[in-house]
């Protein structure tokens, strides 16, 4: 069986070196039902990231759910930008296929924090799939209708997984 795993960002930019408020993750198998597993979920200290914040992002963000602001800018539980980079490659390993949504946000964020660390790239370059992508292929977003917490980095992993599935189903990919 192929492991794929997907990888969401919730951010204060939207450049390669954004900061980085929320990271959520997940491992499923693209060719079956069954429910996206091994799941993580971080919430970074933002200070000391010494990272990109955007003005236009800090507002996009003030007009979001007051539900998500909490998740993303709430204090409590957060981790360092190091103690979350040193999971990360433990919880790669036997990860065939890494999937962000969107060329150049997600994964180029990580690469780019992970390069700023001083730190190995725990994939290699082919191993990165665009679910954007893959969405936009198909008549309609597979996540509409069964999308709930949006902007929640964990859930919007989840539901973007749950997507790749329903689209390799209904692009009878095998």
């Amino acid at each position: 069986m192929t492991t794929h795993a997907m990888i969401d960002l919730e951010t204060l930019a939207t450049t390669p070196q954004a900061t980085v408020l929320t990271v959520g993750g997940v491992k499923f198998d693209p060719y079956s039902d069954a429910e996206p597993h091994s799941k993580f979920y971080f919430r970074l200290d933002t200070e000391g990231q010494d990272r990109d914040i955007n003005e236009d992002t800090i507002a996009w963000w003030g007009r979001q759910d007051p539900k998500a602001q909490e998740e993303a800018f709430g204090e409590e539980n957060r981790v360092s930008a190091e103690n979350f980079l040193s999971t990360l490659p433990k919880w790669m390993n036997g990860v065939d296929v890494l999937w962000g949504h969107g060329y150049g946000f997600d994964i180029t964020i990580l690469e780019d924090m992970l390069r700023q660390k001083g730190r190995s790239i725990p994939w290699q370059f082919w191993q990165v799939r665009d679910s954007r992508t893959l969405f936009a292929m198909m008549k309609q977003d597979p996540r509409k209708g069964m999308q709930t917490d949006l902007h929640n980095a964990l859930a919007d992993a989840f539901y973007q997984a749950k997507g790749v599935q329903l689209a390799y189903k209904e692009l009878r990919l095998s």
